[in-house]
């Protein structure tokens, strides 16, 4: 009987452990920090992340680029954006700086990012965002040290990889970009409290291959969801058309293997919302941050919310008496 019993031991052991795992990792409702708290702190800078913390998000959604000399760093633009970013000489980029890629991780220290250019659309999108003077561009370990000192044991990470098959020069290709983070992740050990995000699914087909243990998070827009300029297939799908798939999204998303997708706020309509019920994917839709369509994505009762400001999620839920 040692044996059998055993047996049922290691497999009480597994259903405890796979429990205790969606428990930590998975939330009934994803509430995320878009670049932190985008809306309050400079984007995608410890101060913004810290923030996102201390408001109790459940993930902090970040952007990932790779330096010239392979640092995994978090920033959105696959080029410095003048918008956010000052010179060595503490003066704005007067247009497009150089790609993440050209820079070493040491060259980009260089830069501050602790502010938005005054009479900028972004300062009047943002105008709660607290500027931090001589922030700088964090590497993604950075991130998990951030976490992992504040005790925090509970918040994961939804990771961005910024790669663009239209300009294949501006990054590593998506196995070596994919690679790279799978292994900095990996080293971390957060892997269980990690998901990839792409609008390239050419990068999330590599991390089910190589890392099926870090979830993946299926992203689109009708700009991606376009079809190319001379009438083929989106670039941006891996060769999971919709067309070819049933003509939906969600199904795209599900031959592709995913169970997880990002669509733009206002592409998401009841029936892609059931339709991808069906399909076991959750729905968490991105960037949202007006009440009113907050509340609206509530009623399709989407599975989490990607926010600039959590804290304005977080006053519409705590109405419905859901606990953010």
């Amino acid at each position: 009987m040692r044996p059998v019993r055993h047996a049922l031991l290691a497999v009480a052991g597994l259903l405890f452990s796979a429990a205790l795992w969606a428990q930590t990792v998975t939330p009934a409702f994803d509430l995320q920090g878009h670049r932190g708290a985008r809306g309050l702190a400079p984007e995608n800078t410890l101060p913004s992340f810290q923030k996102a913390l201390d408001l109790g998000v459940d993930t902090l959604e970040c952007d990932l680029a790779i330096t010239r000399d392979g640092v995994v760093v978090v920033y959105h633009d696959q080029w410095l954006n003048p918008d956010i970013t000052r010179g060595p000489d503490g003066q704005w980029l007067q247009g497009r700086g150089p790609a993440i890629h050209e820079l070493t991780y040491a060259e980009l220290q260089r830069y501050d990012v602790g502010r938005i250019k005054p009479g900028t659309e972004y300062a009047k999108t943002f105008p709660h965002q607290q500027a931090i003077d001589g922030t700088r561009i964090p590497r993604l370990s950075d991130l998990f040290d951030l976490v992992r000192r504040s005790g925090n044991t509970r918040a994961g990470f939804d990771c961005e990889t910024k790669i663009s098959p239209l300009e294949p020069s501006a990054s590593l290709p998506p196995e070596e970009f994919a690679r790279r983070v799978i292994a900095e992740v990996r080293q971390a050990g957060m892997a269980t409290r990690t998901m990839i995000q792409s609008f390239d699914w050419r990068t999330l087909q590599v991390v089910q291959k190589q890392a099926p243990e870090i979830r993946t998070m299926y992203l689109s827009s009708p700009r991606t969801l376009a079809r190319a300029a001379d009438g083929g297939p989106s670039p941006w799908l891996a060769g999971f058309d919709p067309d070819r798939h049933g003509g939906t999204v969600p199904q795209s998303v599900r031959a592709a293997g995913g169970s997880i997708w990002a669509p733009n706020q206002t592409y998401l309509t009841p029936a892609l919302r059931n339709e991808a019920r069906a399909l076991g994917i959750r729905v968490i839709p991105w960037t949202v941050n007006d009440p009113a369509m907050v509340n609206k994505l509530l009623d399709m009762q989407v599975d989490g919310i990607i926010s600039d400001r959590p804290d304005l999620v977080q006053i519409e839920l705590r109405k419905r008496a859901v606990k953010p």
